[in-house]
């Protein structure tokens, strides 16, 4: 009966639990060429706005690569490249730098970018009945209320989904 063990300089033929032969084997170790390819991260955020990261990413070791993206989900793969998106449980730095809460002429609560007054428009909420709303309420919204962190942004929909029109 013969065995083999992986990875030993020595290979070995039993007979009976005696050595019969002992013969030199050359282990076969195969060498992959470190491998570069483009990953790509997509985060999304709560507000729903996505955000890429585009890297080259050289691949010494497959373990490893994965390892690294451990907390990310693919979407996509081919040889010259990864897509992986992740779920981020925060508002997007866009929303935090330069997002305004603020209502439009029809009275759809919006958010945009940078104050209301220049009409960009990143996202629609719901209408709003203005004849609910305190004046200095209405002043704020067409002022703009700054988003800043994820807090205000639920504490400004929660204050103002009140005011929500209801469409029979």
């Amino acid at each position: 009966m013969a065995t083999s063990l992986d990875n030993s300089l020595m290979r070995e033929s039993i007979n009976k639990g005696q050595i019969v032969i002992a013969a030199p084997v050359t282990a076969t170790v195969q060498v992959v060429d470190p491998k570069t390819v483009r990953v790509i991260l997509a985060r999304i955020y709560l507000d729903g706005e996505i955000s890429e990261e585009i890297v080259e990413e050289t691949i010494l070791s497959m373990e490893d690569f994965w390892a690294e993206y451990a907390e990310w989900d693919l979407i996509d793969q081919d040889e010259a490249q990864v897509v992986f998106q992740q779920r981020v449980d925060d508002i997007s730095p866009l929303l935090k730098i330069n997002g305004y809460f603020g209502i439009s002429q029809e009275g759809t609560l919006n958010i945009y970018e940078g104050k209301p007054s220049e009409e960009k428009v990143i996202q629609s909420f719901f209408q709003i009945n203005m004849k609910k709303l305190k004046s200095h309420q209405q002043q704020e919204l067409e002022k703009g209320i700054p988003v800043i962190s994820r807090d205000r942004y639920e504490e400004v929909l929660k204050m103002y989904k009140k005011y929500a029109r209801h469409e029979m």
